[in-house]
């Protein structure tokens, strides 16, 4: 069901280390996206993976999304903060026989084959050193995305009862994402490719937990020189603070926007790649 509610886009990095020119391809994808719609344009920090949260990191990132011109709506959410609204979801499917303890092992899993089976779903688990797993009965398995047409995505994946309460009891990304989502009022979902896989999940937990399903566009991926996507696992380099302008007009060129004068102010830069991407993917 399309959303009723205005224009809400987000950016959402991982406090794992500084914005690299993949992260800044992102934020200015959803960034423009925003301002095109006239909607706003959210920043939340995706640090619900507590270990991997690197200290500080958080504010450099937002300094950076400054620096680059990409001043965001209201106040920054950090998901560590949110566990009780993640509880609540949680309660809330397991009230409704949508979830299950599980108990197995990674190396368990892996023997029995590429995706998890339900193995444990009719063994009557305790929650004692349990994971608990979402009942995916009615897996979203294709969607439409604005950038690239028709996704179709493996059954067998989208099928896959996912975790949403790890072992170690921390709430997983597909829980708390879509909670976000929710309850920030995101109407647009505007970001890399590598989401595109687990979108599948994240649009089955929509139907669980909200009447509608947001809009979709996840944008081309920038690769480094093995081909592999630019990441910080990948060691990215961080976006350097003396050429802001030339990377940002080579973000906008990898979005399809050319001809902005990277001689221009970064206000008038991002007005004018504003403009360009509401004739080009206004919709």
């Amino acid at each position: 069901m399309a959303s009723a509610l205005p224009y809400c886009g987000r950016f959402a990095p991982t406090p794992s280390g500084p914005l690299h020119f993949g992260s800044l391809i992102a934020a200015v994808a959803s960034y423009l996206d925003a301002k095109a719609h006239q909607g706003k344009w959210l920043v939340r920090i995706e640090d619900v993976d507590k270990p991997r949260a690197v200290a500080g990191a958080d504010t450099i990132i937002l300094k950076q999304l400054e620096t680059f011109g990409l001043h965001w709506d209201g106040e920054v959410l950090y998901q560590s903060r949110r566990d009780a609204a993640y509880g609540a979801a949680l309660s809330q499917l397991q009230e409704r026989k949508l979830c299950y303890y599980c108990t197995c092992t990674r190396k368990q899993i892996k023997t029995r084959g590429p995706y998890y089976t339900g193995y444990c779903r009719t063994k009557n688990r305790s929650a004692d050193n349990a994971a608990i797993r979402f009942c995916n009965d009615q897996p979203v398995t294709q969607f439409i995305d604005r950038w690239q047409d028709e996704v179709v995505i493996e059954p067998a994946f989208a099928a896959e009862d996912f975790v949403l309460y790890r072992r170690d009891q921390l709430y997983t990304y597909q829980l708390a994402v879509v909670v976000d989502d929710i309850e920030q009022g995101i109407t647009d979902l505007v970001r890399g490719a590598d989401l595109l896989t687990p979108t599948a999940w994240q649009l089955t937990l929509w139907q669980q937990l909200s009447t509608r399903r947001p809009r979709l566009m996840h944008v081309p991926l920038a690769l480094d020189a093995n081909g592999r996507k630019l990441s910080k696992q990948n060691h990215a380099p961080a976006l350097a603070s003396n050429e802001i302008r030339r990377q940002l007009q080579e973000a906008m060129q990898f979005l399809g926007i050319t001809d902005i004068d990277a001689g221009n102010s970064v206000a008038q830069m991002l007005q004018q790649a504003t403009n360009v991407w509401a004739a080009k993917y206004l919709s």
